[in-house]
């Protein structure tokens, strides 16, 4: 079965994002090669999962929805790899910015 990332609905407090393509040259003109180990921290978001409620019963919502660009932590979320692309399932607390 081949999976669809427009069919993948993150469970509460998670978000989906398809990171930005890796940078094939750095901006002093240098080309890297395919196994360079830098991993994109930017993406845009593709789905978004319901409102978590914390241990204390608190809920927190997404900051973020569908079609915005984000900035999350480096090391973060989990890898989903579909047709040669690794999305990112991210918790909304990976999420560090929303570029404008």
């Amino acid at each position: 079965m081949q999976l669809d990332p427009k069919k993948l609905n993150p469970t509460p407090g998670y978000v989906l994002v398809e990171p930005d393509a890796k940078q094939k040259q750095t901006q002093g003109g240098i080309y890297l090669p395919d196994n360079h180990d830098e991993k994109p921290q930017a993406g845009t978001v593709l789905a978004v999962g319901a409102d978590w409620v914390s241990e204390q019963g608190a809920t927190v919502k997404s900051p973020v929805k569908s079609g915005d660009k984000v900035v999350y932590k480096k090391w973060g979320g989990n890898d989903v790899k579909i047709a040669d692309i690794e999305y990112q399932f991210l918790k909304f607390e990976d999420i560090l910015a929303v570029i404008k």
